[in-house]
């Protein structure tokens, strides 16, 4: 069959709306794209051949570059292979995975866990299977965009109650709640673009008065939070309460994936109608054996999470005294943060480009984020463990020399 002519250049094609779409972001200082980091993961990563301070990663503990991780991972490898091969139910499931399942467990002190390949398929299949038609969602504002995505997919009815705001959160349950079959509370812990957490114990008074379920995304909890590390779950001294908890392995446990934890009976439900676990490749066997190492390594070593703690609250603390002391930060505004994501607000998206451009001149790699990834334009430092006093003094005196 002979093909058909190209079309003349000058004809317009049903993909150039892309081209316009990107040329919008461009305009609004909305575009993004990848920095690949030269090496390993730490307190200092080489950039574009420019070694740099990393205050813009989610390695909380520094157990992404931890050599045990790697020789688990390694080892794991040669006993299992690259991959998992298949779904869990037919041909991937691997006694690795049933291993990091019960550490996990173990961990949040809940009845069984289930892993997923990642955290956006662990809240994108959760919520979708425990969801539907007939049911509401009341949602954070601010929830991470999984969560949101769950949601949609479910096809239940969604609101929005302000950001932690209790009294919003009532109004909504009052209005909406005897109108569904079933509801579902959904809330990060540690809201990963503020570093502000949730009011737990009051979400789950509600959710006991108005009989809905509570789900609560561990993210940027897991690992970093509570006295053995098990999240803002635990500091919150709720473990025992009926609850749904998600988290990833991909952030304070350096390596990838998502969990939920929670009941027997819930985890039995998702290994059977969560659509992201049942039709999708198991964790790979390396990734699944660098968690279960980490794990070992948080409830070994709480130290770790002592110098992190240290090391947030002296940032929040230096950041604080020198906003109120120096002319040309007094435009920043530190948002509230009770973890080791501190943010400092700016007036607009070229501002906060601008910022991060200059602090990477001075040697300091941090996140300029700008809608519509968050509704205000902020720099979003992160702390880790690893992180020295010294390091701390560079970020400070980059930010101090800004006029």
């Amino acid at each position: 069959m002979r093909s058909q002519p190209a079309p003349p250049a000058s004809e317009t094609t049903a993909y150039d709306w892309l081209a316009q779409s990107l040329n919008t972001l461009h305009r609004a200082h909305w575009h993004r794209q990848v920095q690949p980091i030269t090496g390993s993961a730490g307190p200092i990563v080489e950039i574009a051949g420019q070694s740099l301070l990393n205050f813009a990663s989610n390695d909380y503990l520094g157990l992404a570059s931890d050599p045990r991780l790697a020789a688990a991972a390694a080892q794991a490898i040669k006993t299992y292979g690259t991959g998992s091969t298949g779904s869990r139910l037919l041909s991937g499931h691997r006694t690795i995975h049933q291993e990091l399942e019960q550490a996990i467990a173990a961990l949040k002190r809940t009845d069984d866990a289930i892993v997923f390949s990642s955290g956006y398929l662990a809240n994108l299949g959760t919520v979708s299977a425990l969801m539907g038609a007939r049911d509401l969602i009341v949602s954070d504002q601010y929830n991470h965009a999984s969560l949101k995505s769950g949601a949609r997919l479910s096809g239940a009815t969604l609101v929005d109650y302000a950001h932690s705001d209790v009294a919003s959160l009532r109004q909504q349950l009052q209005t909406h709640r005897r109108q569904y079959r079933r509801c579902l509370i959904v809330t990060d812990s540690v809201f990963s673009m503020d570093g502000d957490c949730c009011p737990l114990p009051e979400i789950l008074d509600l959710a006991a008065a108005f009989d809905s379920m509570v789900m609560v995304d561990e993210a940027h909890g897991t690992g970093v939070l509570g006295a053995t590390g098990a999240g803002f779950v635990e500091q919150c001294g709720c473990s025992g309460r009926p609850l749904i908890q998600m988290g990833t392995l991909s952030k304070a446990l350096g390596s990838l994936g998502g969990y939920v934890a929670g009941s027997a009976q819930l985890i039995d439900f998702l290994r059977n109608r969560a659509p992201s676990w049942v039709y999708t490749t198991g964790l790979s066997p390396a990734a699944a054996a660098a968690a279960l190492a980490a794990i070992a390594v948080v409830k070994a070593e709480p130290s770790r999470r002592q110098q992190l703690q240290h090391n947030a609250a002296d940032l929040r603390q230096r950041l604080d005294r020198a906003i109120a002391t120096v002319p040309a930060l007094r435009s920043l505004q530190r948002l509230p943060s009770a973890s080791p994501i501190v943010c400092l607000q700016v007036k607009d998206a070229a501002t906060v480009l601008n910022l991060g451009q200059r602090l990477r001149l001075a040697g300091i790699f941090a996140a300029a984020v700008r809608p519509p990834t968050v509704p205000t334009s902020r720099l979003r430092l992160t702390v880790m463990a690893t992180h020295q006093s010294a390091h701390l003094d560079q970020l400070m005196a980059a930010l101090m020399a800004f006029d």
